[in-house]
């Protein structure tokens, strides 16, 4: 799928107001990350991910580090361990990238299934790339909580609140809920190919010419 940069962001500004220049570069990489993703064809899924990015980041619309580095939280305790090759290392596995990951559990399953070192090297989470790829595989395999997508946005079935529970609970399921109705709708008005939902661009149909030695008919019979 692709989308008109000029018509999302007009819509955007009139759904939810003017954008600084850091926060459309940080949307501009979402888009042309999700235009790059063939495992979402379903503009609804890409309507909740941008709305769970739009209030885990904070409106900056960019991969950031929890606030408070998980103080006074279990996963804020350093962890300690070793790589492959033998190297010590230790992080705290605090919220990190557009979906807050945390726990080191969570930062090793990822890193598995990215193939990259995301478990030593968390900070990659806040790679936008990789923040994405982490978002993307998590919420449509469910691997957060294990909750997906799919549980609740299929075919006509579409519940942006209960689709909270992919990442955490119900917790501002509402809010959340809203910004993903806005967006659906801005990411349908400035979609410019066809995916499941959006009617495709009409094309232009050649006119029907009449066989040689037949006169076009004048009307249309009675059905």
């Amino acid at each position: 799928m692709r989308f008109d940069r000029t018509k999302f962001f007009d819509a955007y500004t009139n759904a939810f107001g003017a954008l600084k220049q850091s926060q459309k570069d940080g949307l501009n990489a979402l888009l042309a990350a999700a235009e790059r993703d063939g495992d979402i064809t379903d503009i609804r899924w890409l309507a909740y991910m941008f709305a769970t990015v739009k209030h885990e980041c904070a409106g900056t619309w960019r991969p950031i580090e929890e606030y408070g580095k998980g103080k006074g939280r279990k996963y804020g305790q350093p962890v300690t361990g070793t790589d492959a090759a033998g190297k010590e290392y230790s992080n705290v596995y605090y919220g990190r990238g557009y979906v807050q990951l945390t726990w080191d559990y969570n930062y090793r399953g990822m890193g598995a299934a990215l193939k990259n070192r995301l478990l030593y090297e968390p900070q990659l989470a806040l790679d936008a790339e990789v923040a994405y790829e982490i978002m993307s595989l998590g919420m449509r395999k469910g691997s957060f909580t294990g909750k997906k997508l799919g549980d609740y946005i299929h075919d006509g079935a579409c519940d942006y609140v209960q689709a909270r529970k992919i990442i955490n609970g119900l917790d501002q399921a509402e809010r959340i809920a809203g910004y993903a109705q806005k967006l659906e709708a801005i990411l349908r008005g400035s979609a410019v190919a066809a995916v499941p939902g959006i009617p495709a661009p009409p094309q232009p149909v050649a006119p029907m010419m009449p066989s040689p030695g037949v006169a076009p008919a004048t009307h249309l019979p009675n059905l």
